[in-house]
């Protein structure tokens, strides 16, 4: 799942004591976007605890570009 696009994913973000449920809709080197129904949350992702398809993430295992994240290992 680490290797995955996130954007547009449903999630559940635990972050600073709260938890924050929407779809992801945006995500940069250190931080994810979460559309709620109420507002726009953005939240560190190295702080963060990442629930999507009911599989738990580590932020700090996801704390890097994008890009840098889903590219596929060779070798």
């Amino acid at each position: 799942m680490i290797q995955k696009e996130f954007i547009g994913k449903k999630a559940s973000i635990e972050y600073a004591g709260k938890v924050f449920t929407g779809k992801i809709v945006d995500e940069t080197k250190n931080t994810l976007t979460l559309q709620t129904e109420t507002k726009i949350v953005k939240v560190i992702k190295q702080n963060s605890k990442i629930k999507i398809n009911n599989q738990k993430i580590n932020g700090k295992k996801i704390a890097k570009r994008p890009e840098d994240r889903i590219k596929i290992k060779n070798g």
